[in-house]
């Protein structure tokens, strides 16, 4: 293992990992280093070889497609919702337009609300940790966007009427992305684009449907700088991600 490796995994929690002499551990395809010296503890991957079945929930319809540029220009000139009036600027999200991986979150904080780009505090440190687990990188094949654009106050959860009403942006990005995979960060972004309540215990460890694409529920890097001892359970479900992507 790289020294880059051992900091990741020990910012994740996940250093030093044991595995149990003489079981063998499944191994995830396209995972790199991490899982192929063994650095996964076995109660991890056996959870990830067989794949659920796919649920077929409803999600909200898309209006009318419109270009990138449009589409920026409306969100910075957006006033529709009472969010708009105590924020900086929108933060209308970043990465590659192209990506094969969406990651959506709940919506800007304080950092993210100054610099106008989602995920750039702590929260978006542990984040780019967790995209490196599995060999990725923010702007490389990857996407990543909130449910709102805009800070609510305090750092509070989107009210229902300030996520009808944004919705609808996120939603045209990802009709212009098409990703192959959406991963959903905390309940609030699984709830909204899935359409339905659940907790996000339940929401963990299966495949979901957004609209034909394949999606994907974890922990928000907030939540798990709060509570690191659920790293492990982000870390099962980046695994869960790649094997549903190279599947």
């Amino acid at each position: 293992m790289n020294i880059r490796d051992e900091a990741v995994l020990r910012e994740l929690n996940l250093h030093p990992l044991w595995v149990r002499r003489n079981m063998p551990v499944a191994e995830p395809p396209h995972v790199g280093r991490l899982a192929a010296t063994q650095d996964i503890a076995p109660a991890v991957m056996p959870a990830m070889a067989a794949a659920p079945a796919v649920s077929t929930e409803q999600s909200l319809p898309v209006t009318e497609r419109v270009d990138w540029d449009t589409l920026k220009a409306q969100v910075h000139d957006c006033t529709a919702c009472k969010l708009r009036a105590g924020c900086i600027q929108t933060v209308f999200g970043v990465g590659d337009e192209q990506a094969d991986w969406l990651f959506v979150g709940e919506g800007p904080g304080a950092d993210e609300d100054e610099r106008g780009e989602p995920f750039v505090g702590q929260a978006g440190k542990l984040l780019d940790n967790m995209l490196a687990a599995i060999k990725l990188k923010r702007g490389q094949n990857v996407y990543i966007a909130n449910i709102v654009k805009c800070r609510p106050p305090n750092n509070r959860t989107p009210e229902a009427d300030e996520i009808a009403t944004c919705l609808p942006y996120l939603q045209q990005q990802i009709a212009l992305i098409q990703p192959k995979l959406i991963v959903a960060l905390g309940k609030t972004a699984a709830t909204s684009l899935l359409g339905r309540e659940a907790t996000l215990g339940s929401f963990r460890g299966s495949v979901h449907d957004y609209r034909g694409t394949p999606l994907i529920v974890t922990y928000h890097p907030s939540y798990l700088l709060r509570s690191p001892s659920e790293k492990a359970k982000a870390w099962q479900d980046l695994l869960f991600a790649v094997q549903r992507m190279s599947a």
